[in-house]
């Protein structure tokens, strides 16, 4: 199945939806989907994780009334949320404070009940996509359940496509060349400062037909201003002096060039075959804006080869 238009390869990511690393407001939530909406984009993802359910729940209501078969929607299967006693605050990087607690469960109940729990909450008839969500501590019940599971839903036509998304590429790798996955999700492995997933797992995408959403291009912030702001995160964490300084000598060539440092990380993944498309989280519609604004713009081919020359990419990262 085929994951974006070819005119408009940027989708929503759900993970700001769930107040990640912030509180959003339902209104700025719901606001935020219907300013994807308008932007033209029609890919949407999301999963149980992001706010212990919330991200789902205020997606589906930005989504309600929109024509299904007009758009693409992914979640996520692993985490189960389920109803405790008493309300806690969240210690996952979700500002959510509730009854609600997540737990690891790659069984085929687990994963049954994951896909139930997610079509309720976001209120749709089926998902598009259903990721293996960050399996690092559980390949065995991964390869074992999870996964004959999903394809099992997907030969049933149940669901359309099945992979897994992660922020590491080496079981990505192994996922892509033992196990018959249509997509992955890579998350923070293939960007502008970070193009690491051309050592194992795009190559091995190629080789297997396997579809690649690339997440996480700004790295959770540190390309995501035109220059790094203070604070700046990688990977959400405090980025190192190292990493701060090759930002800024990033942003020194896209200034040559008229552009910026993020018009030039979302314009970077999408030039790897294997890349159908990216996403983008989003918390605001004036953040829908900007980054629809970023990727209909130009990039200059000559950044490329002049990136390269300073040492600041990789020689075989694909370019125009």
């Amino acid at each position: 199945m085929r994951l974006f238009p070819e005119d408009q390869r940027i989708g929503l990511g759900g993970a700001p939806l769930g107040n990640l690393l912030g509180e959003v407001h339902d209104a700025d939530a719901v606001a935020t989907v219907n300013a994807a909406w308008d932007e033209g984009w029609r890919y949407f993802d999301t999963a149980p994780h992001y706010g212990l359910g919330l991200a789902e729940e205020r997606l589906g209501v930005g989504l309600q009334g929109k024509p299904r078969d007009e758009f693409v929607l992914s979640s996520k299967v692993g985490r189960i949320i389920y109803e405790a006693e008493d309300a806690a605050t969240d210690d996952e990087g979700f500002e959510v404070s509730s009854k609600r607690r997540r737990r690891w469960d790659f069984s085929r109940d687990g994963v049954l009940q994951s896909i139930e729990d997610s079509l309720r909450r976001i209120g749709t008839d089926r998902l598009d996509v259903v990721f293996v969500h960050d399996p690092d501590d559980h390949y065995e019940e991964a390869v074992a359940t999870a996964f004959p599971t999903l394809i099992e839903l997907r030969d049933q036509g149940v669901i359309g496509a099945i992979g897994s998304g992660m922020n590491q590429t080496a079981m990505l790798t192994r996922f892509v060349q033992e196990i018959d996955i249509d997509v992955i999700m890579l998350a923070g492995r293939y960007s502008l400062i970070d193009p690491d997933g051309l050592d194992d797992v795009l190559p091995a995408c190629l080789e297997h037909d396997v579809q690649v959403v690339a997440v996480g291009i700004f790295n959770s912030g540190l390309l995501s201003q035109p220059r790094p702001a203070p604070g700046a995160t990688f990977n959400y964490e405090p980025a190192a002096a190292s990493l701060v300084d090759k930002a800024n000598r990033l942003a020194d060539v896209c200034e040559a060039h008229n552009t910026t440092l993020p018009a030039a990380a979302l314009a970077f993944p999408l030039f790897h075959s294997a890349v159908a498309g990216i996403a983008v989280g989003c918390r605001t519609p004036d953040e829908v804006h900007t980054n629809a604004t970023l990727a209909r713009t130009e990039v200059p081919k000559a950044l490329w080869s002049d990136l390269k020359s300073e040492g600041l990419l990789r020689e075989d990262a694909p370019t125009p």
